[in-house]
């Protein structure tokens, strides 16, 4: 299988992981453990490494990041950029928490970012990292990806970048960005095969016992922390009655009316401060409610699951066909499957 990276045979794929005071630890060592389990599959099968990854950062030396831990970089920013690029190298810049100030002290960064882009095969942002890359002018007219929690600020910050606030990761030619922290390995696993084929992606994904194409987008993560998000008081007291009344049928007019509003005002406003449709939110909401019953292993009597049929209707799903459509369509697959995979010790 001919890859897009092609490079010299038998010379493995450089990978510069770029950090800085602050950097999210996950973020970094997350992807570079993927890499490495990828050498070590490599090895077993009698062939060469297929990564070299370095740590670089403005300076060398010690780099503490957001915990305990601190990365030792053995190349400087400089040093990469007077480095040959070419298809064969990738960089990597990870996240921050608190990527505002990080980005306000970093100008030399940003900048460093948008010369060395043009020159390497793969330029990649995990999780609101993706805010250099915004800044360095790199995505404008480019989908992207960022943790949730900031996807609303990067789409109103950088207007002309069309951020995907749902997506684990997103490739955009030579340009790759993820959400937060743990889709920082959805991606590096995504590298791996394209690099190396899909059977050592999944050799490594069982090693980590990660999913090597995980079911749904971040926001099935977040929907009840998303709504402790928004400032707004009325939407917040709609988004909060919405979660706590599943079973109850909501169409627009009724929510609308709960903030005393009309419904194209309501639906207006609910876009603005959450960046989804009220319905997508009811959705997000029921299918959230869906899945805490299908995962909790109370909901076994005696040994015997909760009936689908009893699922829909506490979730306001008229019927399980319903339900099976609405995890299809946001995950992929069945309510039933979902549950075989997810559920308690007590599944059958």
């Amino acid at each position: 299988m001919d890859h897009p990276h092609h490079h010299p045979a038998g010379q493995p794929h450089r990978i510069d992981l770029v950090v800085y005071p602050g950097f999210k630890a996950l973020e970094a060592v997350g992807p570079m453990s993927v890499f490495d389990y990828a050498n070590v599959h490599l090895r077993q099968h009698g062939r060469p490494d297929g990564y070299a990854v370095r740590v670089v950062a403005a300076q060398a030396g010690a780099v503490q990041s957001d915990t305990l831990m601190a990365l030792t970089a053995t190349h400087t920013l400089a040093e990469l950029e007077q480095q040959e690029g070419g298809p064969g190298c990738t960089v990597v810049l990870v996240g921050s928490r608190n990527i505002e100030q990080v980005l306000a002290a970093s100008p030399d960064l940003v900048a460093w970012a948008a010369r060395v882009a043009p020159r390497v095969g793969r330029m990649i942002a995990l999780c609101s990292g993706s805010f250099f890359l915004a800044a360095a002018g790199l995505l404008d007219g480019r989908r992207a990806a960022t943790h949730w929690s900031v996807a609303a600020l990067l789409r109103q910050r950088y207007p002309a970048i069309d951020v995907d606030p749902d997506a684990i990761y997103v490739r955009d030619g030579s340009l790759w960005t993820s959400a937060g922290v743990t889709a920082g390995i959805d991606l590096a696993l995504a590298l791996v095969e394209e690099d190396f084929g899909h059977a050592l992606a999944l050799e490594v994904a069982r090693d980590l016992v990660m999913y090597l194409k995980r079911p749904g987008g971040q926001s099935q993560f977040s929907v009840q922390l998303a709504s402790q998000g928004v400032t707004h008081r009325d939407i917040q007291a709609v988004q909060t009655w919405v979660l706590e009344n599943l079973q109850e049928p909501m169409p627009l007019a009724a929510l609308a009316a709960r903030a005393a509003m009309s419904e194209r005002h309501f639906r207006r406003v609910f876009v603005q401060e959450t960046g989804q449709t009220p319905s997508a939110f009811v959705d997000a909401a029921r299918l959230e409610g869906a899945r805490r019953l299908l995962e909790s292993s109370s909901q076994q009597q005696g040994g015997t699951a909760l009936p689908l049929k009893t699922v829909a209707a506490r979730v306001g799903m008229g019927s399980e066909q319903a339900l099976r459509q609405l995890f299809v369509r946001h995950l992929g697959i069945t309510p039933q499957a979902y549950r075989e995979r997810f559920g308690g010790p007590g599944r059958r």
